[in-house]
């Protein structure tokens, strides 16, 4: 049995049991985990360690424990966002150029430790409405410079890079917000699935 091991922040987490591994939350991770588990039967063991509020630091603070640790076959990787929210909100985010730097140190050092692990990057992402619309040109910009920045880290170390912003946008023009977020940052059951198609698109790329 192979384990694929869903890291991020509280779009990852969204609500996932921390005593045990029987519940992966409310979020894309659990629409995946469903998915694999019918079409795959006792192929694939599914944990989450998304944890909300973290941004690239905090995640990187846990290589060892909610990473390397768990000796996944698979990661996928959703982060970005709070690096932008929590220097709006709080002035404690985390700089692009340092966002990236960090991400590529977290790479390094997780294929150092297991070198045969397969690694998806989802692209960090936002739309427009009651939590971000006040502050929207940073939002966006920033996010943006997350974005490319993550998308570089993938092709840097040869990853599958996973696109949500444009598809986000796409879908955000047929029904607008709130409907794929609940307020611009927290997909909402749509936005999730949204997340778990493209997510699964990458898993097929990773396994070519």
């Amino acid at each position: 049995m192979k384990t694929i091991l869903f890291q991020g922040d509280s779009i990852t987490d969204c609500y996932r049991t921390k005593e045990n591994d029987l519940h992966n939350g409310t979020g894309y991770a659990t629409r995946v985990s469903a998915q694999l588990s019918y079409d795959f039967p006792g192929e694939y063991k599914l944990l989450n360690r998304g944890i909300s509020g973290n941004r690239i630091t905090d995640l990187y603070s846990r290589i060892k424990i909610d990473i390397i640790n768990l000796k996944p076959d698979y990661i996928s990787i959703l982060i970005g966002v709070n690096d932008v929210w929590h220097e709006v909100g709080h002035k404690n985010g985390v700089a692009a150029e340092k966002f990236e730097k960090i991400y590529n140190m977290l790479i390094e050092e997780i294929k150092e430790e297991l070198p045969d692990v397969k690694i998806m990057i989802l692209e960090p992402f936002v739309l427009k409405s009651t939590a971000t619309e006040e502050e929207w040109d940073t939002f966006r910009t920033e996010t943006e410079k997350r974005a490319q920045a993550a998308k570089r880290v993938a092709e840097k170390h040869n990853l599958v890079f996973v696109p949500l912003q444009e598809k986000f946008d796409e879908m955000a023009a047929k029904q607008p917000e709130p409907y794929w977020t609940w307020e611009g940052v927290h997909p909402s059951a749509a936005g999730h699935e949204l997340i778990a198609r493209k997510w699964l698109e990458g898993f097929k790329e990773l396994n070519k």
